[in-house]
């Protein structure tokens, strides 16, 4: 009766042990291959799900999007400039079985063809295309590596280009180059600003041309404006020599007269002590 209680247990823990070998769980973000006796036999979904014991062998496959980073590459570019290019790409698997049997490890493989990739696609670029063109190089890498991993069941959705990295010598010539290139905006906007300030100023010439009275009333402001801030020089412009002439020879006339009749009172002119406004013809 014993030997039948000690047979019966060993059977009862033997089932219990299968029982427990043949759960499996599977997360929501994975699936699951089975492979009896090393065949295919179907993929299985999230959840609780049994397996025959050493029959059958579970694969877990996860489908959320991994970040793989592309260390970096040396690359000579098409203008032959030496570039240190780092990248990182994103994938995952939309078809586990080919992920499983298509290839053995799909990680390893897909960082190496995608530094294969990164220093093929970069090298036929020149160094000004590299830095200006950033969005299609990725695009360019992506559609390369979407045509390799199609047959893995795999699905690249981005690549990006995360560092580059240039000779010191590269990095003084592109500074050198790009503070000529600010100052020969520089002097282009200022030759911009002195051709419109001329096209003013011939507009403004024609204007005064066609009236006269206009430049009189600028020399009028031209006077105010110098006579700020208790000023004692006083500016005529050109056009007013003629008057000055005019005043000049008055006063000569005056002191001549003031000295021919010595009983007249003087006439009031400028004083000759350096005292009164100076008259400065210009």
């Amino acid at each position: 009766m014993s030997t039948l209680i000690i047979i019966l247990l060993v059977l009862l823990v033997v089932v219990v042990l299968l029982a427990i070998m043949s759960i499996r769980v599977i997360k929501q973000y994975e699936k699951g291959v089975i492979l009896r006796f090393g065949r295919l036999n179907g993929v299985r979904e999230p959840g609780i799900r049994l397996i025959v014991p050493a029959v059958d062998v579970l694969h877990r496959v996860s489908t959320r999007i991994v970040t793989m980073p592309i260390q970096s590459q040396g690359i000579i570019t098409r203008d032959n400039v030496s570039v240190d290019v780092s990248a990182v790409a994103y994938f995952r698997v939309v078809e586990p079985v080919k992920s499983v049997i298509a290839i053995e490890n799909i990680g390893a493989a897909i960082n190496q063809i995608a530094q294969t990739t990164l220093r093929k696609v970069v090298g036929q670029h020149s160094l000004d295309d590299i830095l200006s063109e950033t969005d299609q190089i990725n695009l360019d890498i992506k559609i390369i590596l979407d045509r390799a991993t199609v047959e893995w069941g795999v699905e690249v959705a981005l690549v990006e280009r995360k560092d580059i990295q240039l000779p010191e010598s590269m990095k003084r010539a592109m500074a050198r180059q790009a503070e000529a290139e600010r100052e020969k905006r520089s002097k282009i906007i200022n030759a911009e600003g002195e051709a419109r300030a001329a096209a003013a100023l011939g507009e403004a010439s024609d204007v005064m041309m066609a009236h006269p009275l206009a430049l009189q009333l600028r020399n009028l402001q031209t006077l105010v404006e110098l006579g700020v801030d208790k000023n004692s020089t006083v500016v005529f412009p050109a056009p007013l020599m003629s008057t000055i002439n005019e005043l000049t020879e008055f006063l000569e006339r005056e002191e001549h007269a003031a000295e021919r009749y010595p009983t007249q009172p003087p006439l009031p002119g400028p004083s000759h002590d350096g005292a009164g406004p100076k008259l400065v013809l210009s």
